[in-house]
This record gives C-alpha cells, sequence and structure tokens, in this order.
C-alpha cells in the first residue's frame, strides 16, 4: 500500500488489525481522511502521521495505543484551513464518523468535518498546546486514556469546536477560562478528572449546565453543580454586611436630610419675620384677618343650621297637632 501515493481516504476500522500503526502511511501525504477506530493496533502513535498535511479526520479511538500523544499533530494544516476546491470532488460515498457524542453519517459534507479522536487507548503525558493551533478543528475527543497536568490555557482558540470530551483521565488544575469563548460548543465532558477550582461561566457554557459533564471532580465548585466555592460564603457574609452598613447610613442620611430640612424651612419663615418688622406685623394681620373670617363663616354655619333644625321641630309639632 506503500505505493497508493493518489489515496485519499484510508479506512480500516472495525477489524482486528494488532501490532503497530505502520510508519509508512506517512508517506501518503495526499490522506485527507484516516480512519483506523476499533482495532487491536498498540504501541506509539507513529510521528510520521504529522507529515499528513492535509489529514482532517484522524480516528485511532478504541485501540491499545500508549506513550505521548505526538506535539506535531499542530502541523496537520488540513485542520486549521478549508479543503482545498480542486480535491473537494474526490469526496464520494458515506463515511461514518463518532461526532457530537454518537455515530454520525457524512457524505457531501465531509469535507467539511476535522476531528482528532484518539480516545479509548493507553495515552499518557499531557495534552499538546500545539493541538489548540488547529483553529478549524470541530471535534477533539481524547477521553478514556491516562493524560495529566492541565487543560491548555489556550483552549479557547478552538472557536469552531463543537465537541470537547476530556473525560476519564486525570487531567488536573483549574479549567481554563478560555473555554467559555468556544461558542459553537455543545458536546462538552470533563468528568471523571482531578480538576479543582471555580467552574468558568459565559456565553456557551451557561447552556451547558449538567451537572453530570463535571462529576468525578471533587475539587469543583460552583454552577451548575451543587458544591459552592469557598469565596461564595465570604462574598455573600460581606454582602449581607455591606447591606447593614447600606441600611444603616440610610436611615442616618433620611433623619439628617430631614433635621436639616425642618431647619432651613424653620428660619426661612420665622427668621425673616424676627429680623423684617414690617413682614411681621403684615403677617401676623393676614393670620388675624383668616382667623376673624373662619369665626364669622363658622358662626354664619352653626346659625344656619339651628334655624334649620328650628323649622324642622315646628313643622314636626304642628303635624302632630293635625293628626291628633
Amino acid at each position: 500500500m506503500k505505493n497508493c501515493t493518489e489515496l485519499w481516504n484510508l479506512d480500516l476500522s472495525d477489524n482486528r488489525l494488532s501490532g503497530s500503526i505502520p510508519a509508512w502511511i506517512g508517506n501518503i501525504t495526499s490522506l485527507l481522511i484516516l480512519h483506523l477506530r476499533s482495532n487491536f493496533f498498540s504501541s506509539k502513535i507513529p510521528t510520521q502521521l504529522c507529515h499528513l498535511l492535509n489529514l482532517h479526520v484522524l480516528d485511532l479511538a478504541d485501540n491499545n495505543l500508549s506513550g505521548q500523544i505526538p506535539q506535531c499533530l499542530g502541523n496537520l494544516s488540513g485542520m486549521i484551513s478549508d479543503v482545498p476546491s480542486e480535491l473537494v470532488h474526490q469526496y464520494q460515498g458515506r463515511v461514518t464518523i463518532v461526532a457530537k457524542g454518537r455515530e454520525l453519517e457524512y457524505s457531501s459534507t465531509l469535507s467539511l468535518v476535522k476531528i482528532i479522536d484518539l480516545s479509548a487507548n493507553n495515552l499518557t503525558g499531557k495534552v499538546p498546546e500545539e493541538i489548540t493551533s488547529l483553529l478549524r478543528l470541530g471535534t477533539l475527543n481524547l477521553s478514556m486514556n491516562h493524560l495529566t497536568g492541565r487543560i491548555p490555557p489556550m483552549i479557547g482558540s478552538l472557536r469552531w469546536l463543537e465537541t470537547l470530551d476530556l473525560s476519564k483521565n486525570q487531567l488536573s488544575g483549574t479549567i481554563p477560562s478560555s473555554i467559555s469563548m468556544i461558542s459553537s460548543l455543545n458536546h462538552f465532558n470533563l468528568s471523571y478528572n482531578n480538576l479543582a477550582g471555580r467552574i468558568p461561566l459565559g456565553n456557551q457554557l451557561q447552556t451547558l449546565n449538567d451537572p453530570s459533564i463535571y462529576e468525578g471532580n471533587p475539587g469543583l465548585c460552583g454552577d451548575p453543580l451543587k458544591r459552592k466555592c469557598p469565596d461564595d460564603n465570604i462574598s455573600s457574609e460581606t454582602s449581607e454586611e455591606d447591606n447593614d452598613e447600606n441600611e444603616i447610613f440610610d436611615t442616618l442620611w433620611f433623619y439628617v436630610g430631614l433635621a436639616s430640612g425642618f431647619i432651613v424651612g424653620f428660619w426661612a419663615v420665622c427668621g425673616s419675620l424676627l429680623l423684617n418688622k414690617s413682614w411681621r406685623l403684615k403677617y401676623f394681620k393676614f393670620i388675624e384677618e383668616k382667623k376673624e373670617k373662619a369665626c364669622v363663616s363658622i358662626a354664619v354655619t352653626l346659625a344656619h343650621w339651628k334655624g334649620r333644625m328650628k323649622s324642622i321641630r315646628n313643622r314636626d309639632t304642628q303635624a302632630t297637632f293635625s293628626i291628633t
């Protein structure tokens, strides 16, 4: 098969092939799809696969591969740019690929699929930082291995990621906040690792509110988990104290404003009367006139009601005599 220099799709999945992945595959530079899933391949991933610059589907899942993930996978430029238009006509037939947590069959849109799936192996070491340079990558599945270290801080650079599955490893540290920048993410799983700290919030992560995608990480806290972070209690206590202080200050300023308003209003009226004799005389004359008018009005009203009551009693008396 070394001589198949025009081969673009090599699919040997679901067989019982064993031994090492042949290094000579790296010489078939025309390869766009390498599908070796569900076999018994062992040993390390050959670095020669990094020579397949046009490769945009790399599926080595469900084997017995060991060793570290080659850093040179960041050289797979086929996962950085679109498939050249002159190669699109080669995509014929149907290919079944595991993406978004399930098996999907691609045909006409296969040229748009960009996947690295190394799940269910015995891989060790760190998640290579170089993978974060594959800007058009749509699926990154490294689950069910023995990976250690931290999640690359620049994982948020993979803006086109729809699937990110790093579950069932021994990853540690915090979840990078840059993950919240991946706006296309719809299948996400970090369960059963040794991650710790607060779960980032924002953007697409707000819609991924299933607690099971974080379970098995005793050190994680915050939404959507029920486990609160230590600083949540501090912030809530601080908030309560701030509210109490605000209430005290509000009450204090209310009474200060009330007192100052009374003082200003009182002296604005009474002070002017004390200092200006003519105003004082006019003010008291005005009050006297109002008082006299009020007294006269009350007296007239009382006299009117007395007259009406007297006439009513006289009518009642006359009516009684006439009946008798």
